[in-house]
C-alpha cells in the first residue's frame, strides 16, 4: 500500500483549513464583486470573473497610433500610449474607480493592475520597460486619501510585469486644484510647472511606464512627462488604467 509523504499530508491539512476558514469568514463577512456587487468565489479577488470578462478593453497597446498616443502628438515625446478600458458615466467601471479613488479601496488598483500587466507583457512595446513611476499626489492629498491610487496600479502592474517600482524620482511639489469640472485649457493650467525630478541616477537610459488612474485630455501626463524627459537618453511609455 503506497504511503502518503508528510509533506502532501502537510499540504493537504493546509489547504484543508485554509478552505474552512475562507468559507467560515464569507458566512460571516461576505465578499463581493466591487463592480456588480455579486459574490466572489474563492478563486476571485476583488472583481468577479464575469466583470473582468466584460470589462470593455481598449486593445490599444498593440497600435502603434491610437487614440491614446494621438493625445500627446506635438506635445510631448512619448513611445507608446495606452488605456486598459473605457468607461462611461454611470457604468459599473466608473463606479469602480470612483471607489478606488475615493473609498478607500485600494484593493481594487492592485488588482486591476495585475490584469494589466499581463495584457501589456503581450504587447511588444511594453516588454522592455524598466521601471514603472505613478503620477504622483501631493503629500496634502495623499494623507487625506491614504494612498495615492496611481501608486496602486503600478504596484499590481510591477507584480505582473516583473520590473522596479520608482517612487521617489518623481514629486508633485504643488498642490493643485481637481482636474474634474475643468476644461483642456484649464487642465493644462493646472498641472504647468506642479512637478519635479527629484534625482535622475535610476531613470537614465532607461524605459520607464508612466502610470495614471484615468486620462482624458492628457495635461497631467503631459507634464510629467516633460518633467521626467530632463533625464538622460530616458524614453517615456503611458498607461492608464481607464480612459474617460
Amino acid at each position: 500500500m503506497p504511503t502518503v509523504s508528510p509533506y502532501k499530508k502537510k499540504n493537504s491539512l493546509s489547504f484543508f483549513f485554509k478552505n474552512i476558514w475562507w468559507d467560515i469568514l464569507n458566512l460571516f463577512f461576505p465578499l463581493t464583486c466591487a463592480a456588480c456587487g455579486n459574490y466572489l468565489y474563492k478563486n476571485e479577488k476583488v472583481i468577479c470573473t464575469s466583470c473582468l470578462f466584460q470589462l470593455p478593453k481598449t486593445n490599444f497597446h498593440f497600435l502603434e497610433e491610437n487614440p491614446i498616443s494621438e493625445l500627446f502628438f506635438g506635445r510631448v515625446k512619448i513611445e507608446s500610449a495606452t488605456a486598459y478600458f473605457t468607461f462611461r458615466k454611470g457604468s459599473r467601471f466608473q463606479k469602480l474607480i470612483h471607489k478606488l479613488k475615493y473609498n478607500k479601496q485600494p484593493e481594487i488598483g492592485v488588482e486591476l493592475g495585475k490584469h494589466f500587466g499581463h495584457i501589456l507583457m503581450k504587447s511588444e512595446n511594453y516588454r522592455d520597460i524598466d521601471a514603472i513611476i505613478p503620477v504622483p499626489l501631493h503629500p496634502k492629498k495623499k494623507k487625506i486619501r491614504g494612498y495615492n491610487q496611481s501608486e496602486m496600479i503600478a504596484k499590481g502592474l510591477v507584480e505582473s510585469m516583473k520590473t522596479d517600482l520608482l517612487i521617489d524620482v518623481l514629486i508633485r511639489k504643488v498642490h493643485s486644484e481637481s482636474q474634474t469640472r475643468k476644461d483642456k485649457m484649464e487642465r493644462w493650467l493646472n498641472v504647468e510647472n506642479v512637478f519635479a525630478l527629484k534625482s535622475t541616477e535610476n531613470i537614465d537610459n532607461k524605459h520607464i511606464l508612466l502610470v495614471d488612474d484615468v486620462i482624458t485630455t492628457g495635461s497631467t501626463l503631459e507634464s510629467c512627462a516633460q518633467c521626467l524627459l530632463k533625464a538622460d537618453g530616458i524614453r517615456i511609455s503611458i498607461a492608464c488604467l481607464a480612459q474617460a
